[in-house]
């Protein structure tokens, strides 16, 4: 019985930690973070990205860090992105260009 209790428990805490939602923002780079979240900032992420910059998720004035590589070809672009909230990464399941 303590077993059960123990893993109701922790399958509680997973669910409450992580949460699964659908996100509109513009992916950006670490640097600039908010100043990223823009159509006219497309060049400068691209340009901090490359230089060593972390690929981000900005979402109005929160900076989310993304766990993909699939984004890459997002760089600078709005987007709708489905995925897991953990902590302040987005683990994305999948991502496309939003309108």
């Amino acid at each position: 019985m303590k077993k059960f209790f123990s893993i109701l428990l922790l399958t509680i805490a997973i669910a409450v930690y992580a949460q699964t939602g659908t996100w509109t923002g513009y992916i950006g780079d670490s640097d600039c973070g908010v100043k990223g979240g823009k159509a006219d900032h497309a060049s400068c992420a691209v340009k901090c990205i490359k230089g060593g910059a972390s690929p981000v998720l900005v979402v109005g004035d929160k900076v989310y860090k993304v766990d993909s590589v699939q984004v890459m070809p997002y760089v600078g672009k709005k987007v709708m992105v489905n995925g897991t909230l953990e902590g302040e990464t987005v683990k994305i399941d999948k991502i496309q260009e939003a309108k």
